[in-house]
């Protein structure tokens, strides 16, 4: 099977706007230049993998059927901008959650690496050539602990922040 390159891409200040615990659908707001990134990776033959903390499950703000209803609906809408997402690994997990069966620090919960690990395992991804952008250190450690570059995006806009990684990328 041929290798593909991945772009790990977190969700919550990435893909859509951090507005705290976002799960209902109607909440759904894209960061700038999102769906056009995504696709333009699509089109440039990457996997697009989101690899996200959600602690609202843990914390009992939202069910993990509702996370998965967001995250179909967050698919529906990308796909309206001819783009897509190949994977969604979540981490509903938090060392100091509310509810007893998510309270723990698991080997996904980032800074860990166990979403992209698993990621690894589950696709045939050319380490060499793959990426994460995220917004807070917690995701470029992660990472680094996979063996992969991790982007900082701070804000803006996400197709020309991803202009400047895949120079780097490409270098």
């Amino acid at each position: 099977m041929t290798q593909q390159p991945a772009a790990f891409l977190d969700r919550d200040g990435v893909i859509n706007v951090d507005d705290g615990y976002v799960y209902k659908p109607e909440a759904l707001r894209f960061i700038d230049g999102a769906p056009a990134a995504i696709r333009r990776l699509n089109e440039a033959g990457y996997l697009v993998i989101v690899v996200t903390n959600q602690s609202g499950v843990a914390r009992g703000y939202y069910t993990e059927a509702e996370m998965d209803a967001f995250h179909g609906h967050l698919r529906a809408e990308l796909a309206g901008h001819g783009a897509r997402l190949d994977a969604i690994y979540t981490c509903p997990y938090h060392p100091e959650a509310t509810i007893p069966i998510y309270r723990q620090d698991h080997p996904d919960r980032k800074p860990n690496p166990g979403m992209i690990l698993r990621a690894f395992g589950d696709f045939p991804i050319d380490r060499g050539r793959s990426f994460l952008i995220g917004d807070k250190d917690t995701d470029l450690i992660a990472a680094i602990a996979a063996g992969i570059p991790g982007h900082l995006f701070a804000g803006g806009n996400l197709d020309d922040f991803l202009s400047s990684v895949l120079l780097a990328t490409d270098e």
